[in-house]
């Protein structure tokens, strides 16, 4: 059996960032992907192959809490769901650390605080490229120190609409994207397009892959074993070590030793997989002796929203700001409400089961080219019945009811009013038509909350180090730990948080 030093399950935001982090050291380390690198090809930027044939999606399906079947919308793969995000990458605001008072109910304070993870923010903004414009949002935490890269410009119809937005009296703000425009490095400038939602094949998208597994792939001691399905993890006979990782490859079982094994394989999936290493030690599943593991799932209140305008709108790359003046709520709600901002831009063929019955005569290519597309996010909160359980096969079932929703509903009705009172009041065709669609259980890219981190083993599975309260050399660096999720993408947050916990990997394991 080898042996190694670091064991690192998973590629994406957690896994990904810390293999970068712990690659300079020298120490040997074994990375584990269930996935493979997804293919440069032309169907990266092929609407209906990644869309409506889900190309590159997990060919597996799950169950939800009444027994029905869904195929989730998960990517194994070299970078994980970074493949395919929009790379919008926001910290948490200081105050999301708090308790915070919902209309649905508590919010539940991190047993950290925002300031240490502020400086390892700041390192993953310059890891990933991130450009945005400091102090332009309102609600953004206090920081020094600018993005090393200046925001992303608005395209005309953009920049129109952010003006009018202002005049309201309101406060939209560059969206801070992780982009290596290739510019710094005197390469040639990449025009944005099939970016959010897309796989990048010009890896000019700052994601997980590129940013972190490509670049520790550099050195000597760090190796990438791909198509590899993690089934369990064995502990010694006190159950407080693990000895052994279980691999299948190519039909094969294979099993590796390490000194630290880091779980990274996404909340839903490390919770199955400590779930599906029970044993005589952790009746429960591996390091559940509070119960916390695969409950408290959260993966925010999300709905798109597309406005239909008279006006065309030519953009090609439409992601570019947000609104976060509802965050904490308003004059007239004193709930927190959430984010808005900008999707990447719709085609034809993303509106062709969503086209509206009430709008006659309208042809999928004509609303495409004159839709206004946005994203907005409100925070769910950490319900113990939320959760990632395994059925009598192994296979996952992912129990999740809607909850905190009254503050999702007022801020879509904040972007509508928005919408009414800027400039686009004289554009909106008639009948205000709007496309809304809530991302149901499948849309499982922000997915948090599963092994909690805290400081009572009695209702958290990780310490605030996140290694396993009752293993000592497991750790979980994904956004599993997550005892609330905020309002905001949660990408950034598990990049800070790998950084944080390479250092004390760095500093006080090795």
């Amino acid at each position: 059996m080898q042996h190694y030093d670091f064991i690192i399950i998973g590629t994406g935001a957690g896994g990904g960032t810390l293999a970068r982090k712990l690659a300079p050291t020298g120490k040997k380390i074994l990375i584990l992907e269930r996935g493979d690198y997804i293919p440069r090809e032309k169907e990266n930027w092929d609407t209906e192959e990644v869309f409506l044939k889900a190309r590159y999606k997990a060919k597996e399906n799950w169950t939800d809490k009444d027994g029905k079947s869904f195929h989730p919308g998960i990517h194994y793969c070299v970078g994980g769901n970074t493949k395919v995000y929009g790379a919008a990458l926001l910290r948490m605001r200081e105050q999301d650390f708090d308790e915070v008072k919902h209309h649905g109910g508590i919010s539940p304070a991190w047993d950290i605080k925002y300031n240490v993870l502020a400086s390892y923010y700041l390192e993953a903004e310059k890891l990933y490229s991130v450009h945005g414009l400091r102090g332009s949002d309102p609600t953004e935490p206090a920081e020094t120190n600018p993005y090393s890269l200046p925001p992303l410009e608005h395209e005309p119809r953009i920049q129109e609409l952010f003006d009018d937005i202002k005049k309201l009296g309101l406060k939209p703000f560059p969206l801070p994207i992780g982009f290596k425009n290739g510019e710094e490095n005197g390469e040639s400038k990449v025009v944005l397009d099939r970016f959010d939602g897309f796989p990048d094949p010009t890896e000019s998208k700052a994601d997980a892959h590129v940013v972190g597994i490509k670049e520790a792939l550099k050195y000597a001691n760090v190796t990438l074993e791909t198509n590899s399905y993690v089934s369990r993890l064995l502990t010694d006979g006190s159950g407080k070590e693990i000895k052994s990782v279980e691999v299948i490859r190519n039909g094969e079982t294979i099993s590796y030793s390490a000194n630290i094994v880091v779980v990274s394989a996404g909340a839903i999936n490390s919770a199955a997989l400590l779930l599906r290493s029970a044993n005589e030690k952790h009746p429960k599943g591996l390091a559940n002796g509070s119960d916390a593991v695969g409950r408290h799932y959260m993966a925010h209140n999300n709905s798109a929203m597309v406005a239909l305008s008279t006006k065309p709108n030519p953009t090609k790359f439409g992601k570019t700001f947000a609104i976060n003046d509802y965050y904490f709520g308003t004059e007239d709600f004193d709930f927190p409400m959430g984010h808005i901002q900008m999707l990447g831009k719709s085609d034809a063929l993303m509106f062709r089961d969503d086209a509206p019955s009430f709008a006659p005569g309208l042809t999928l290519d004509y609303m495409a080219k004159h839709a206004l597309d946005f994203w907005m996010t409100s925070e769910d909160l950490p319900l113990p019945e939320n959760r990632v359980t395994l059925d009598k096969n192994g296979n996952i079932v992912l129990s999740y009811s809607a909850n905190n929703i009254e503050g999702h509903k007022r801020l879509q009705k904040k972007l509508r009013w928005i919408l009414e009172h800027t400039g686009c009041e004289t554009h909106l065709l008639p009948n205000n038509i709007y496309l809304g669609k809530k991302i149901p259980i499948a849309g499982t890219a922000h997915q948090c909350g599963t092994i909690r981190f805290g400081n009572d083993p009695k209702t958290s599975a990780l310490n605030i180090n996140c290694r396993a309260h009752e293993v000592e050399n497991l750790y979980v660096v994904d956004g599993s730990f997550f005892p609330s999720s905020s309002a905001v993408n949660p990408a950034l947050t598990i990049m800070a948080n790998a950084l944080r916990v390479g250092d004390h990997l760095i500093n006080e394991i090795l």
